[in-house]
């Protein structure tokens, strides 16, 4: 897990994380276009990370984070945009990235946020003692981290898979965006609270039989969501 890829088109700010990212400890792949960023990927089986730069010279960022969770849902995604535009954030999101930075960045707001999503990806040693959680039509299995439904598997992201053993352990209680964000992403998270609403959106997509009319995550609004099955 200590393996990134960062991929930016700009040389200079690529030294800059790249530098950053080595003090703290992380081995860095580079890459200057989304192509090359694939071809890495096919070379580094065991990156854990990816840093997504949007703007690129071949095809944006959004395009390269759909193709690898095409085939790779447990890798890590992290945006870098220098767009500020909540479209863009809403968007990188559900093409399935598991959080954002806005440029221009620190490098302990950067390590910061890679050092938490890492964590986020790793096993718990409770979890590898735990076996399955079953709720309705749905069976998690903690060991493998993985979900099915109705005996089929869906395919999630790692942080989709922890927002959903979240719910399945509080059936039937509301859990405040506060209480989702702290237990998901972590209390020393930064980032925004609308991360949440954009990752519910993202999972109801691949577990609910109508997105547009939710039975098992429902909005309680005005305070967040609560799991009915």
């Amino acid at each position: 897990m200590k393996k990134i890829l960062v991929l930016e088109d700009e040389a200079n700010i690529r030294s800059f994380v790249v530098i950053n990212l080595n003090r703290a400890g992380y081995e860095t792949i580079e890459a200057g276009s989304g192509e090359e960023a694939l071809e890495q990927l096919r070379l580094n089986p065991d990156v854990g990370v990816a840093l997504l730069d949007i703007m690129l010279p071949d095809m944006d960022g959004f395009e390269v984070c759909r193709r690898i969770r095409a085939g790779n849902s447990k890798i890590g995604i992290i945006m870098l945009t220098a767009r500020t535009q909540e479209m863009d954030k809403v968007t990188g999101l559900m093409t399935g990235a598991d959080d954002y930075v806005t440029k221009p960045f620190s490098p302990a707001e950067l390590t910061a946020r890679v050092d938490a999503l890492v964590r986020r990806l790793g096993v718990d040693d409770d979890e590898k003692s735990s076996t399955e959680i079953s709720s309705g039509p749905f069976l998690l299995n903690t060991r493998n981290r993985t979900l099915e439904k109705n005996g089929e598997r869906v395919k999630l992201t790692q942080l989709e898979y922890s927002i959903m053993k979240l719910f399945m352990e509080n059936r039937g209680k509301a859990l405040a965006r506060e209480e989702i964000l702290d237990a998901v992403w972590g209390k020393g998270y930064f980032g925004e609270l609308k991360i949440v609403d954009v990752n519910v959106r993202r999972l109801r997509l691949k577990i609910e039989d109508d997105a547009q009319e939710p039975k098992y995550i429902s909005t309680v609004w005005g305070f967040g969501y609560k799991w009915n099955v």
